[in-house]
């Protein structure tokens, strides 16, 4: 599997995750008890199927290797293995950002 995914925020998720050095999770991650990833190929379609007409996202691209034991492949839409995060993560796991509006 790959070592880097991505991880969709909206705006004050991130402000908070900055803030606070760790990210427990959006709602539907606490809902489900894992926070939930999206490798490159995925990441079209979580943002089309979840996050529609929202704007002002970001999109943290999360380095795995340093996870460990948290970070589970599991199969999701489609039967596709989806990256989940079993626990909280931390800021230094995100690689780099960018904003879904261009930025």
């Amino acid at each position: 599997m790959t070592q880097t995914a991505f991880k969709i925020l909206t705006a004050s998720q991130w402000t908070q995750f900055r803030e606070d050095g760790v990210f427990l999770g959006a709602p539907i991650d606490l809902a489900d008890g894992y926070i939930h990833l999206s490798a490159a190929d995925q990441l079209q379609g979580t943002l089309d199927k979840h996050f529609v007409g929202q704007s002002g996202l970001v999109i943290a691209e999360i380095d795995l290797s340093g996870l460990g034991e948290t970070v589970r492949w599991e199969a999701s839409r489609g039967g596709a293995l989806f990256p989940h995060i079993y626990g909280p993560l931390p800021i230094s796991a995100v690689i780099k950002t960018r904003n879904t509006d261009g930025g």
